[in-house]
Order: structure tokens, then sequence, then C-alpha cells
């Protein structure tokens, strides 16, 4: 297993591989729908996405004595018509599930970003590996709200890697 942190660079992603599992620590920003509507729709250009990855999640409320409640992966195709408007912000990573379209494909190798999934079903285990979870937009949209999630050995695998080699169609 890969061991990598954020936020990403240039050398990290063009050693990644189509299949590999990656285990992350660092810094990950959930954003879902909505968030990527305020982002984008409206022009609001209030982060700087350069080297950082979005996990496609919208944690549960957090239990007490938890650091965050269940966050698994939200089905990423759904944020497709967002996405290379992101890379070209400089977005180099997102993790999700499922399968992305041909556009997300042709933005993440013109980009050079990398795609990530990671266990759907399995969102109370994946908390374990969240250290530290902040509200930092949109705190309105509750579980769509943008938090900033300090993570550590958080399990991937690379879905579609820089070249555009996807895991559904190898």
């Amino acid at each position: 297993m890969k061991k990598i942190t954020t936020p990403l660079n240039e050398n990290q992603i063009r050693n990644l591989k189509v299949g590999e599992r990656v285990s992350l620590s660092g810094i990950v920003y959930t954003c879902r729908d909505q968030a990527h509507k305020r982002l984008l729709e409206k022009g609001r250009r209030n982060y700087l996405w350069k080297g950082q990855v979005i996990y496609y999640c919208g944690p549960t409320r957090r239990p007490k004595g938890k650091v965050i409640g269940s966050c698994g992966p939200t089905t990423s195709s759904r944020m497709d018509r967002f996405t290379p408007a992101l890379l070209a912000q400089g977005l180099k990573g997102m993790i999700g599930k499922g399968q992305r379209s041909s556009e997300v494909i042709a933005a993440i190798k013109k980009y050079r970003a990398v795609y990530f999934l990671t266990f759907s079903g399995c969102g109370a285990l994946l908390s374990k590996y969240v250290r530290k979870a902040t509200p930092v937009a949109y705190k309105d949209l509750g579980p769509e709200a943008i938090y900033k999630l300090e993570v550590k050995d958080f399990p991937l695998i690379v879905g579609i890697d820089s070249q555009g080699r996807s895991v559904y169609k190898e």
C-alpha cells in the first residue's frame, strides 16, 4: 500500500497507478452537490484548491464523544458537471464512488489529477480515520456543508489515474 499526504503534488500523482491501494493522510475537504453549486454557479472563488483533495461526502450528525458521524462516499457522477472547473482551479484529487464521465476523465488527464475510490457502505468504519472535522463553509447546508477533515491512513484505491486509465475500463 502506497502512503501519500496532502496537499498532493505532481510527483505523487504521476506515480499513482490505476487499481493501486493508497493510504492518505492530511487534509481533505468534504463537498457535495449544494456546496459545488454555491462555489461555481454563483462565481464564487473563495477557496484555494491548489493541490487539495475533495471527498464527496455528507457526514452524518456527530455522536457524543466522536470526531465525526458516519462519513461514507457519495456517488461521484453527481458532481461531474462541476469537476472540470475545480480541476482548472488547481484541485488535484477527488474521493468518491462510482464511474466518472468522459469529460471528467479528460479533465483529470489535462490537469494531471487523480480520482480515488473508497469503500461504500462503510461510513462508520471510515469515520475512524478522521482525526478532526471542522465545518468551514455553508454551515446552513447541514451535512452538505464544506468540512475540513484531518485524516490519517484513510484507505483508498486509485480509480482513475493521471493518464486517464480507469478501473472501470481496464
